[in-house]
């Protein structure tokens, strides 16, 4: 069966409408729908009866192209809910396309290249999630990178994973916090792994792509390898089995001090649950 457009339009309405079917579909702040509230929502079937989603046989709810059309509306976490309905829903969902729009939409990028270590990266786009690259030049401080940016120092240091100003001389370049979005706008953005802030992040450069020859970046074996030593790293630090490392590496989205945390915060509830 083939939907236009129209039809499109008449379909995510009736997805996103109350039971009396009178109020329009809402919007979040980034203009996309929200389908995050708690109520249910509600398919008018066109023969006066209301069915649950879940248990729907309305038959746009089983098309590959209409599903793909409503889906690249939705913000990244309602995209990531609609992935757990059902294994069609999942398929479509995983899309990369569908994924990279969904994580580019809000802030108007060009274009996001490069592949993440994980599917869990695209669950994410807050500004945090972004960082601009700077190359270091003599007379670079952290400092003065701060007032350049306008940002804190502090988190320019806890981005790259520095303890002190001094990590700045064995660096060739530093990854800037975002202060203004206005630089997402017709951007083009690259996932990469860095190798001494220990984390996969979004950049961006103000001055063209990133050189594949630097030392910065990790890729291909090296970032199988990267990611082994930070598991080790983690095992060790956490005393706990390469299962249970792998997993909260790869739910922190690659950040080691992410992942102790997430850890530390489980660790806390068993034990104040009396399971520990």
């Amino acid at each position: 069966m083939e939907y236009n457009r129209d039809e499109t339009e008449v379909v995510l309405k009736h997805l996103t409408s109350s039971q009396t079917g009178d109020s329009d579909p809402p919007l979040n702040p980034t203009g996309t729908l929200d389908l995050s509230g708690e109520a249910p929502v509600i398919v008018h079937d066109g023969c006066g009866s209301t069915t649950s989603l879940m248990n729907s046989t309305f038959s746009a709810l089983t098309c590959r192209d209409i599903l793909r059309l409503i889906f690249e509306r939705l913000p990244v976490s309602d995209l990531a809910r609609s992935a757990c309905v059902c294994r069609m829903w999942y398929s479509v969902a995983s899309d990369r396309e569908v994924q990279t729009r969904a994580f580019r939409s809000p802030w108007r990028l060009k274009e996001v290249v490069g592949n993440p270590s994980s599917g869990s990266f695209w669950k994410d786009n807050s500004i945090g999630k972004f960082a601009i690259s700077h190359s270091l030049v003599r007379g670079d401080s952290v400092a003065s990178l701060a007032v350049k940016y306008s940002v804190q120092v502090m988190d320019i240091k806890r981005l790259n994973n520095m303890m002190s100003d001094h990590g700045i001389y064995s660096r060739e370049r530093l990854l800037i916090p975002i202060s203004n979005p206005e630089i997402f706008i017709n951007a083009t953005c690259y996932i990469e792994m860095d190798i001494y802030a220990k984390r996969e992040v979004a950049v961006l450069y103000p001055n063209g792509g990133p050189d594949r020859n630097m030392k910065f970046l990790i890729s291909g074996v090296s970032s199988d390898q990267a990611k082994k030593r930070v598991i080790e790293s983690l095992k060790r630090s956490m005393h706990i089995d390469d299962g249970t490392a792998q997993y909260y590496f790869s739910i922190s989205n690659g950040d080691p001090r992410a992942a102790i945390s997430e850890f530390s915060e489980d660790l806390r509830w068993e034990r104040q649950a009396g399971f520990t």
